[in-house]
């Protein structure tokens, strides 16, 4: 009897084993099916669009690189992409835009219950458009997850196609292609997904600071102050006191516990002074029209503001040396990271937003001292000219040369000043000239540089748009004194003797200064606090729309 029920035992684990066994072959062989039809499918692009040209390519290379073995033909794998998608919500990308909403339905529509079928085993036609379907879905999953990763890394918006005023460019990044094809066999997406994303400590605060405001307003945001055109000052009782308490509390702000809750009290007015700084407002403490304003601004526009500077952040938090030059133009901020690892920082004048400074990346590579302006066509027509016709005496006053196109000096009074034409305009050095005693100069295609200035009260404003597009530098000798450190020919007594000799003078650095001019209208502190800047030129709105454009696989 025992025996008996030995060999029916066997019998049954034997046929299980068959069972199983052809299923797995039946799996092989449909891979097989799947492989020949991506052989056919994949191909580098000719496209001249060079974006898609190099999305096609390194899916070819992802293919070529796994022998065309599909790589999205496991339930675990499809479904562990899907939650790494999930997470490009704290970068300010939209998961659905990589098929997250619709893969996991896909996937189970064309691999169905019965997993292991062979699609051999139905009629031939049949099993081939089952094989072309699987082959089609796994390159579409194939180029959403290469595409993520180069959104993750250089952005997913090119920046010259939202800010005409920029030279920043999309490039493309290097994949390592066996280690991004290793992430999917091994479902290791968090790990591929982190590596693509900047690695600078901005980025990863920016993210946090997306998800801690995405928490507000997932709480109910904050309350928004009646509109009034009288001020609330330190000191003074109102009903907006609680409702201020309240916004304040929404982020954080340390506003304690008032015995009177109409009470504007000291520590309301020192939490009122915090947020003037951080939104770059003047910090007395009044709430004024300027500062209502800015705390009725909705938790769903600074989570898009965030969001919008973390795009920026893909374009410029790549390949930085350890050394450079940073202007921040909408913090009105020169930031110099030294090579011994010292930070110093100016505060700077930028262009007004009908003459915008623009981003660029290039070097510094000389000084001049003492520099005379050739003042630029556009500054003429709109600022010189209108006063040289009122005032006939202007140029002179102003140490201004009227100069033919062959930079020879004529005099002003054979000009028709109401139809200029052959003549360009050259004020003279010295501590009156526009550009003030020192120059610092980048080549660039928009001919802007950062110099001195003789309107020194500027600096004081706190928002600082005033200029004709170049960058005014506040303390400009002690940033030149930097720049000209590792030169053992340049003393400050040198600097201060040059300039007081008045002689233009050209010094070329030992080695060229990498130089960012960039527009940034969030911050980030390394406690995490926000700073949120006024968008003087407007872009964020134009970026927030394309950066919310549905994107084509």
């Amino acid at each position: 009897m025992q025996v008996q029920q030995i060999t029916r035992l066997m019998a049954v684990l034997l046929c299980s084993l068959l069972i199983v066994g052809g299923a797995h072959a039946q799996a092989e062989m449909a891979d097989q099916e799947v492989s020949a039809q991506l052989r056919q499918l994949v191909h580098p692009s000719v496209s001249n669009d060079k974006a898609k040209g190099d999305l096609d390519r390194n899916v070819a290379a992802f293919y070529s690189t796994r022998e065309f073995r599909p790589a999205w033909n496991n339930a675990a794998t499809v479904a562990a992409f899907g939650a790494a998608l999930q997470t490009l919500q704290n970068d300010g990308l939209n998961p659905d835009d990589y098929g997250a909403g619709t893969l996991a339905d896909t996937y189970r529509h064309l691999y169905g219950a019965d997993l292991y079928r062979h699609v051999a085993s139905v009629k031939p036609d049949n099993a081939n458009n089952v094989a072309q379907q699987r082959a089609r879905f796994d390159l579409a999953t194939t180029r959403a997850y290469l595409m993520v990763l180069k959104h993750l890394n250089r952005g997913k918006v090119d920046p010259q196609t939202v800010d005409t005023d920029s030279s920043i460019e999309s490039k493309p990044f290097d994949l390592d292609i066996g280690a991004v094809s290793q992430a999917v066999d091994t479902q290791t997406f968090d790990t591929v997904f982190d590596l693509a994303r900047p690695s600078y400590p901005i980025y990863k605060r920016l993210r946090a600071g997306l998800a801690r405001y995405r928490d507000i307003e997932h709480n109910g945001g904050w309350p928004t102050l009646p509109s009034r055109d009288e001020a609330l000052r330190p000191g003074e009782r109102s009903p907006d006191v609680l409702i201020l308490r309240q916004r304040l509390a929404a982020t954080g702000a340390p506003v304690g516990d008032a015995a009177d809750p109409q009470a504007y009290d000291e520590t309301l007015v020192a939490a009122v002074r915090s947020f003037q700084r951080n939104q770059y407002l003047m910090d007395d403490g009044v709430v004024g029209k300027n500062t209502r304003a800015a705390l009725n601004v909705s938790v769903k526009d600074r989570i898009d503001q965030i969001r919008v500077n973390l795009e920026r952040a893909r374009w410029l938090l790549h390949g930085l040396p350890e050394s450079y030059v940073l202007v921040d133009i909408a913090g009105f901020q020169l930031t110099y990271y030294q090579p011994d690892g010292s930070i110093w920082r100016s505060k700077v004048v930028v262009g007004k937003p009908y003459r915008k400074t623009p981003s660029l990346r290039s070097q510094i590579t000389y000084l001049t001292f003492n520099p005379t302006w050739t003042i630029p066509p556009t500054v003429l027509q709109k600022d010189i000219l209108p006063k040289v016709r009122q005032d006939p005496g202007y140029l002179r006053s102003k140490r201004i040369h009227v100069l033919n196109m062959q930079g020879e000096e004529i005099d002003p009074a054979s000009v028709d000043w109401q139809h200029p034409s052959g003549i360009m305009l050259r004020q003279e050095p010295g501590p009156n000239n526009a550009l003030g005693r020192v120059i610092v100069r980048f080549p660039n295609e928009y001919m802007v540089y950062l110099h001195d200035t003789p309107a020194q009260s500027l600096f004081s404003r706190e928002q600082r748009a005033f200029s004709s597009g170049c960058i005014r530098v506040d303390n400009v000798r002690e940033f030149v004194r930097l720049l000209l450190n590792n030169s053992k020919q340049w003393s400050d007594s040198d600097i201060d003797r040059t300039i007081a000799e008045g002689e233009t003078q050209n010094v070329t650095l030992n080695t060229p200064v990498p130089v960012i001019v960039h527009y940034w209208t969030v911050n980030v502190a390394e406690n995490g606090e926000l700073t949120f800047k006024p968008d003087i030129y407007h872009r964020d709105d134009v970026l927030e729309h394309a950066l919310d454009r549905a994107v084509t696989l």
